[in-house]
C-alpha cells in the first residue's frame, strides 16, 4: 500500500511541475509577444529639443515663428510622425501620417516603413533629410490637386526643386494611424492624406512669413 502511494503522488508531482513548466513557458512567450508587438511612441524630449532648434534657426532667416512642420523619420511609418509645432504653446498642435520614398522598392508599397533611406541625388525616388522652406502654392496631380514647393536650404537637400520633390497629399494615405502597416511610399515626396492636406492649406496659405518644414531621422 506504502509503494502504491508513493507512486502515486509522484506521479501527481510530476504532472504538477510539467503543467507549471508549460504555464511559465506560455507566459514567457506571452510576455515576449506583448513587448515585440508593443507600438512604439513620439520621444516628446527629442521632439521639444527640434522645435527649439527650429525656432533658432526660423528667427535667424526671418521665417514664422509662430509654428513650423516636423517630420521625425525615425518613427515607422505607420505612425503619426509629421507634426504642427506650435512654438508659443510649446506643443503638438495636430499629428498626420506621412509617406518618403520608395528607392528600390516597389512604389506604392511600405517595403521601408521602419528603416527608410534616404538621398539628395535625382532618380534615387528616396526623400532628403533636412531644412525646407516651404514655397509657391501650385496645382498638383496627386490628392486634392494642390502641392507646395520645397526649397531646401541645406546640401542634404538642395536638389529638391531639381528632382520635382513637393509636399502634396494622395488619396492612398489613411487619415489614421496603421501600424503595424506602413504608409505607402512614393518618389521622394512627403505625403500627407487629403483631408490632412485640406486641413493644413489653408493654414499655411495664412502664414504671413515663410514657412519651415524639418524632415529629420535621429
Amino acid at each position: 500500500m506504502k509503494i502504491f502511494l508513493l507512486i502515486f503522488f509522484s506521479i501527481i508531482f510530476s504532472s504538477c511541475q510539467n503543467d507549471s513548466k508549460k504555464l511559465t513557458g506560455n507566459t514567457v512567450s506571452e510576455n515576449r509577444n506583448v513587448f515585440e508587438n508593443k507600438k512604439p511612441e513620439l520621444d516628446l524630449i527629442k521632439t521639444k529639443k527640434k522645435a527649439e532648434e527650429a525656432l533658432v534657426f526660423c528667427k535667424s532667416k526671418k521665417m514664422n515663428t509662430d509654428f513650423c512642420i516636423l517630420i521625425d523619420m525615425s518613427l515607422h511609418s505607420g505612425l503619426s510622425r509629421f507634426m504642427i509645432w506650435d512654438f508659443k504653446e510649446q506643443k503638438n498642435s495636430n499629428k498626420y501620417l506621412v509617406g518618403h520614398g520608395c528607392g528600390s522598392n516597389s512604389w506604392s508599397s511600405d517595403g521601408s516603413k521602419d528603416d527608410p533611406k534616404f538621398s539628395n541625388e535625382d532618380g534615387s525616388h528616396l526623400s532628403a533629410l533636412g531644412k525646407y522652406q516651404l514655397g509657391e502654392r501650385g496645382r498638383s496631380d496627386w490628392g486634392i490637386h494642390v502641392k507646395y514647393l520645397m526649397h531646401g536650404l541645406e546640401q542634404t537637400n538642395n536638389n529638391a526643386l531639381k528632382r520635382f520633390i513637393v509636399f502634396h497629399s494622395w488619396e492612398l494615405m489613411s487619415d489614421d494611424e496603421v501600424y503595424p502597416k506602413g504608409s505607402p511610399e512614393g518618389w521622394g515626396c512627403p505625403t500627407i492624406s487629403n483631408n490632412a492636406m485640406k486641413d493644413l492649406d489653408p493654414v499655411i496659405q495664412n502664414s504671413k512669413k515663410p514657412l519651415l518644414m524639418w524632415i529629420y531621422n535621429e
